[in-house]
């Protein structure tokens, strides 16, 4: 019994260090993770990276984890004109499968799902701010963006009728959903009307209506469904394949 006490003790003692020892394998390899995310991306600031699942040892000696999480704030996106960047507030992604190679020196992910969240303000850029005329003596131009409720926008405009500005500005709820994986599309659900002015549908919907490319997401992954929310657009992204580093 005294020798089987002993052995207890002693498993518990190495299962114990080998439990420490796993948790500060994790902790140096998120670190590293962290900065070479920061490096391969050009971020401004070093993401929270979040290496899930136990023992983290095992896996490694394996080649490949079974999930990571990746968050990243105030990410500068590509606007697909080449110049512009569009600010995404807060970026989160759960990697799944990933795989090492050449010696570490490179991870991919099998697939990875996420969100993201572009603010109302940023958003607004896109849309048309300045005045601009949409029939003989009327000009309209976007003055705001908000939660509309149900997953609309509601997208406020403001006009002017023959050199006087309307009293109230117009508002209309607008759809809003992602095509070809890249690019957030505002639609309104019906036309504004601008002081009793007959204006033909193109010419308000080039107003009311826009759209904004979002490319160059860290390691390819694609907008998948976005809905408004409260606090700005909210995004659902996804990709498979996807590249951490190297």
């Amino acid at each position: 019994m005294r020798a089987l006490r002993i052995l207890l003790i002693v498993v518990v003692i190495l299962g114990g260090l080998f439990v420490i020892a796993d948790r500060v394998a994790v902790n140096f390899a998120e670190g590293e993770a962290a900065d070479r995310l920061k490096t391969t991306e050009n971020l401004a600031t070093t993401p929270d990276v979040s290496i899930k699942g136990f023992p983290f040892l095992t896996q490694v000696v394996g080649g490949s984890l079974d999930d990571i999480e990746v968050g990243i704030t105030n990410y500068e996106a590509a606007a697909g004109n080449g110049a512009e960047k569009i600010r995404i507030d807060d970026l989160r992604a759960d990697m799944r499968g990933v795989e090492f190679s050449g010696g570490y020196t490179s991870a991919t992910a099998t697939s990875a799902t996420g969100t993201a969240t572009i603010a109302y303000d940023e958003l607004l850029k896109t849309a048309k701010s300045e005045p601009t005329q949409v029939a003989p003596g009327v000009t309209a131009n976007v003055v705001g963006l908000s939660d509309g409720g149900n997953g609309k926008i509601k997208v406020t405009v403001e006009a002017t009728v023959l050199g006087t500005k309307l009293p109230e500005p117009v508002s209309v709820l607008s759809s809003v959903t992602v095509i070809d994986g890249d690019t957030v599309r505002v639609k309104a659900d019906g036309l504004p009307k601008f002081g009793g002015a007959e204006i033909a549908e193109s010419r308000v919907r080039a107003i009311t209506d826009f759209q904004q490319k979002i490319d160059g997401l860290p390691g390819g992954i694609q907008l998948d469904k976005v809905q408004a929310a409260p606090g700005g657009v909210e995004i659902t992204v996804k990709g498979s394949n996807v590249r951490l580093a190297g």
